[in-house]
């Protein structure tokens, strides 16, 4: 047992009194609202906010006027509170009062004007009122007498509280790593499985002529279990990627998807035309004349198909496939599971196992659809943590 005296010798020398593990959005948020001076941010790679650089095509998707738990793969009750108490008009007045100002793009997604790298050199300044560590990655993490002991490939950090912030697996190439969840089970936490998400799908057999139309994109409807994800749909050279592949990837466990590639479109007006299949499809002609290849169809005006032909091309708008599975993490936006949120308090983020110990962003199992969402989560829930950690501070 640690001499009392000595456990507040160790206390009054410790670097900070709060230590976050991670340098991407959720860390840097919570970095940026925290009092000045009293946490310390440990960061694996050379620079912060690798991620966030590369999100959104470079440009960072922050967030979306349409807001609510039904964008997210999670418990409805443990996402609402902090989606409420800092919502999107909150974050995006956060950065406007930082002179950094949005665009909405896509109808409702907010974007940043010109390059992420707006919303990082916010986020840096903020932040650096704070101790920031580069290149030092965290090993583990124990406690002993209400003080915590996080253990680095450089030395052992000593504080009151900890903040895992560290993400999910995607993105191995920029640093991510499982060491959240590994923290997380050694204070008794359960992970809910992980799996890659917002992420392209390989093909079976049946639909490696895919492969053949990479570059080729076109607006379809895909339905997976109950849910139902729009937007356009882009062939590659591994399978299939684009907005609605990457929505669907989130619910997609396994077993079929049905994709509809003609969600616009009137069948009547395919009756009695004199016009040559491929010429009458909304479709790229090269998708076209592949799935006639598929069907074994001539391309010929559709007035002289027969019922049966008619039926093969109706499938088009229900197309069944059952993905071999995903591009993986390399490639995946986001991971969805992760720390299971029933073992999590939703108003502070705190761990319902070990006082002291918070959890923010990704590293949880919330994971938001694409379109600003999981950013969206990594402010709120940073958000909600701060706001705990200084309440509780005022009362030290």
């Amino acid at each position: 047992m640690c001499n009392p005296r000595v456990a507040l010798a160790i206390i009054a020398s410790m670097d900070k009194k709060i230590i976050i593990i991670g340098g991407g959005a959720s860390a840097l948020m919570l970095a940026s609202l925290l009092p000045k001076n009293c946490a310390t941010v440990i960061e694996s790679n050379p620079k912060l906010g690798a991620k966030i650089l590369i999100s959104g095509g470079g440009r960072c998707n922050i967030t979306n006027t349409r807001m609510g738990t039904g964008y997210y793969l999670a418990d409805a009750e443990f996402v609402q509170p902090s989606l409420k108490r800092f919502d999107e008009k909150a974050l995006i007045d956060w950065l406007g009062a930082r002179k950094l100002h949005p665009v909405i793009q896509k109808e409702t997604q907010y974007f940043c004007r010109d390059s992420s790298k707006e919303l990082l050199a916010v986020l840096l300044k903020e932040s650096q009122k704070q101790t920031i560590l580069l290149s030092e990655k965290v090993l583990e993490v124990s406690k002993r007498e209400n003080i915590f002991y996080v253990k680095t490939d450089k030395k052992t950090h000593t504080a009151q509280r900890v903040v895992i912030a560290s993400g999910g697996l995607s993105f191995p190439t920029l640093g991510a790593s499982s060491i959240g969840y590994e923290i997380a089970q050694s204070f008794g936490h359960g992970v809910i499985k992980t799996a890659p998400a917002l992420v392209g799908f390989t093909v079976q057999k049946e639909q490696f002529f895919f492969k053949e139309l990479s570059g080729v994109s076109c607006e379809v409807k895909i339905r997976v279990a109950e849910i139902v994800c729009e937007g356009s749909l882009l062939f590659a050279h591994k399978g299939v990627s684009g907005p609605a592949v990457l929505d669907a990837s989130l619910y997609w466990e396994k077993g079929q998807i049905e994709i509809d590639f003609l969600p616009y479109f009137s069948w009547k007006s395919v009756l009695g035309s004199k016009k040559q299949i491929s010429s009458l499809l909304p479709l790229p002609k090269r998708l076209s004349k592949a799935f006639l290849v598929q069907f074994a169809l001539e391309d010929k005006p559709c007035n002289q198909l027969s019922k049966e032909e008619m039926q093969k091309l109706y499938s088009l708008s229900h197309y069944r496939l059952a993905p071999a599975g995903t591009f993986g993490y390399t490639k995946a936006e986001v991971t969805k599971g992760g720390i299971d949120t029933s073992e999590i308090d939703n108003k502070s983020m705190m761990s319902l196992k070990e006082q002291g110990l918070y959890f923010i962003g990704e590293v949880m199992d919330v994971t938001g659809r694409l379109g600003g969402y999981n950013f969206q989560w990594a402010f709120s829930s940073a958000y909600s943590c701060a706001q705990s950690i200084k309440g509780e501070m005022d009362e030290d």
